[in-house]
């Protein structure tokens, strides 16, 4: 069996789905959206750090048309925070930005969204609205390039 298939097989692939969803979320969702989260939390999970937060830079690569050579393409910043809950969970987070705060809460519900209490709320206040807030921006940017679309046609002229 190939690599790929026992790995995709391997019964925390859900797990780690799941984690990556959440992660995903946490990196769109405002600072004001992962404060709601944790503060809806209850008890509220105390997070000791194992990386505090910290502000980098990764190097951001491109290709011509998608599939042209790579290139560098600059530069982007990036706060990463990693935590561990009093009940030993681990959580991890990379975002772009400088926000080091949000980075923090970020890294704290992706550890408290691998305790089972703790799924529920979490689905529940943070990642429906981030999800709801995304698709509408995404259906208002549709709508206003829909806007300015340009539809051209050609005039057959008759033979003279």
């Amino acid at each position: 069996m190939p690599e790929a298939q026992r790995i995709h097989d391997h019964p925390d692939a859900r797990v780690v789905s799941a984690r990556q969803e959440l992660m995903e979320i946490c990196a769109h969702a405002t600072e004001a959206e992962l404060t709601s989260a944790i503060d809806a939390l209850d008890p509220r999970p105390e997070a000791t750090d194992i990386r505090p937060a910290e502000t980098g830079l990764v190097m951001l690569r491109g290709r011509i048309g998608g599939s042209g050579a790579p290139f560098n393409f600059g530069e982007a910043t990036v706060p990463r925070a990693a935590v561990r809950l009093g009940t030993g969970e681990t959580g991890f987070s990379y975002l772009l930005g400088r926000s080091k705060t949000r980075a923090r809460l970020a890294a704290v519900l992706e550890a408290a969204g691998q305790r089972p209490e703790y799924r529920r709320s979490i689905v529940q206040h943070l990642v429906r609205p981030v999800a709801e807030r995304l698709e509408s921006e995404r259906r208002t940017t549709r709508e206003e390039a829909e806007a300015t679309r340009v539809e051209f046609f050609t005039l057959v002229r008759g033979e003279d």
